[in-house]
């Protein structure tokens, strides 16, 4: 008698099994918009910072930061500008690459940087998503009020997480007359306040709010569903964010008065390449300790 064969199993290929049997995609971040936007409210405020680099971005994500902005202040901190205007999308992708190497829990943001948003709701649409495929982002930054409702609302509505920012806002420093705070009028708070609650409704996860004050940054964080992350604009905010060169003691030739500086890592940089330099012109370094082979060895290491 013929045995009848047990049936070939059938092998199913789902976009939620195939991870888990074949470990090719990385686990889910710690830090994504969704618990972001879940801190509003929480009692635990969020603590940011940009970076620019691997190994910055690896130590802070080490150190437990939650959101991590790879800003367009590179154009300063890195490039020497004296403003962001200069910097281009290629440059943002490069570095904003570079950080999402570094980084397994936090969320990392990417600045969009001038004129790569400003021109249609379509080309920022196109922009954001190299900084998504390219760059390895998982959100993006925009700067401006009312008028960056539509990008937002286009940028959402096509899986793109967004990052509004409104306040002193860098892109426009041309127009708001330099590096000023933003908000001093009744009619420039209400205004910042109507943008914020506009940005938060079109979908925005979260809002900088810089160089305004302080109880201005209140009423807005009041008046919003989503967490506000301030930069210069008080202690009522859900977060803050700095540029770490600033509070790590890295700009020396500037100082906001809203940075503390946690370190003077300037100083102990130089330090140490001066040491660096000294021991070099005596020939302290390299000693024995820091050679291949045996200290009375002459020939060349092997």
């Amino acid at each position: 008698m013929k045995r009848s064969r047990a049936p070939t199993p059938v092998r199913i290929n789902c976009l939620f099994c195939y991870p888990a049997v074949h470990g090719i995609m990385a686990p889910m971040k710690t830090w994504t918009t969704k618990k972001i936007r879940e801190a509003k409210g929480a009692g635990t405020r969020l603590a940011c910072l940009t970076a620019y680099d691997f190994t910055t971005a690896r130590i802070m994500d080490g150190a437990g930061i939650p959101l991590i902005l790879v800003g367009d202040s590179l154009g300063m901190t890195m490039l020497g500008h004296a403003n962001t205007l200069p910097v281009t999308l290629d440059d943002m992708i490069h570095h904003t690459a570079a950080v999402a190497r570094g980084v397994a829990h936090a969320l990392v943001v990417a600045d969009m940087p001038f004129m790569t948003y400003q021109v249609s709701d379509e080309q920022a649409l196109t922009n954001a998503g190299r900084l998504l495929q390219e760059g390895g982002a998982d959100a993006v930054k925009i700067e401006g009020g009312g008028s960056r409702v539509s990008r937002i609302a286009r940028l959402t509505e096509c899986g793109i997480p967004v990052l509004a920012h409104i306040g002193l806002t860098p892109q426009s420093v041309n127009q708001v007359g330099g590096f000023r705070l933003q908000g001093k009028s009744a009619d420039d708070g209400r205004r910042l306040l109507d943008d914020a609650v506009a940005l938060a409704e079109a979908g925005a996860f979260a809002i900088v709010l810089e160089c305004i004050p302080a109880p201005l940054a209140r009423v807005i964080t009041e008046a919003v569903p989503v967490p506000t992350i301030g930069i210069g604009a008080g202690p009522f905010c859900d977060g803050q964010i700095l540029v770490y060169h600033d509070m790590l003691g890295l700009n020396e030739a500037f100082q906001p008065t809203f940075v503390k500086r946690y370190a003077t890592l300037a100083d102990t940089m130089r330090q140490a390449f001066s040491a660096y330099a000294e021991e070099v012109a005596s020939g302290v370094f390299p000693s024995a300790a820091q050679s291949f082979g045996t200290p009375t060895d002459k020939g060349p290491a092997t």
